[in-house]
């Protein structure tokens, strides 16, 4: 029986960029808005977040900002991110601080899915259980000294010492599993959540940014070395997992999608 009791969509910024970062070699030039997202889980056994948003500093900070977005590698410049949608200003309006945050989960460790770590570890000595995947993380290690990819977070001011690197797919609670989804990244992770009152929701993450990616089958814009097919294997699988459990198939990128979606401080249950 599931253990989850609630769970809220969370917008922590948006995003202004060309529409073929999402669907690879489709569109273009047409330049598009994204929310980027986080999820709050409460479950009998504490709470989980899938995915965490982008490191506030490195935006508000104009020098950080041209540092860390330099135009040669983000032409589309940093995201829009306000003060009010940092995480800790989502749970203060439930009634919570970073310390109430049992378990981080990283679909992926992009800047923009695993840099507001700062916000939720540490900032008040908690250290929530952060659960990353071995080949993820090996990726990021690598991308890091070599300079392969530069969207991949990297912070040393966040301690890994309470991570968890995890391999394959497992429960992080019943009814809140963990579900191999690479091809965007190697390590890429979704996560079926089921719900005590309505329809099971899986979370695509970067599986799938628009819901044309699902429907359509179409590969994300950036695929870890080029794999495309194995993104749209991964695309096909959510599918097919979506069938078997009943599941709503959710994108993680697409504003009219969110625009769909209860707002918070809504919650689904």
């Amino acid at each position: 029986m599931t253990q989850v009791l609630k769970l809220w969509p969370l917008l922590t910024a948006t995003h202004h960029y060309d529409k073929s970062l999402s669907t690879r070699n489709v569109d273009a030039g047409k330049i598009i808005q994204a929310p980027i997202l986080a999820y709050l889980i409460e479950t009998k056994n504490g709470r989980i977040l899938y995915d965490v948003g982008c490191d506030y500093a490195k935006i508000s900070d104009t020098e950080k900002a041209a540092h860390y977005y330099n135009t040669e590698y983000f032409p589309f410049g940093a995201p829009n991110m306000q003060e009010e949608q940092r995480l800790p200003h989502h749970f203060v309006r439930l009634g919570l601080t970073p310390a109430d945050i049992d378990v981080v989960f990283l679909g992926h460790l992009h800047f923009d899915h695993a840099g507001g770590l700062c916000d939720v570890c540490g900032a008040t000595g908690h250290q929530p259980e952060v659960h990353v995947q071995k080949d993820e993380l090996d990726a990021a290690h690598y991308a890091t000294k070599t300079g392969e990819e530069v969207a991949y977070f990297d912070d040393e001011v966040v301690s890994q010492s309470n991570w968890k690197i995890m391999q394959g797919e497992y429960d992080i609670v019943p009814g809140v599993r963990a579900i191999s989804s690479p091809g965007h990244t190697p390590g890429h992770m979704s996560l079926l959540i089921e719900l005590p009152h309505s329809s099971p929701i899986i979370l695509a993450g970067d599986a799938a940014d628009l819901q044309e990616n699902i429907s359509q089958e179409i590969a994300p814009g950036l695929c870890w070395r080029n794999q495309d097919e194995l993104a749209v294997s991964s695309i096909r699988k959510l599918k097919q997992l979506a069938v078997e459990t009943k599941a709503q198939l959710w994108p993680n990128h697409d504003m009219n999608f969110w625009k769909s979606l209860k707002q918070f401080p809504e919650f689904y249950h």
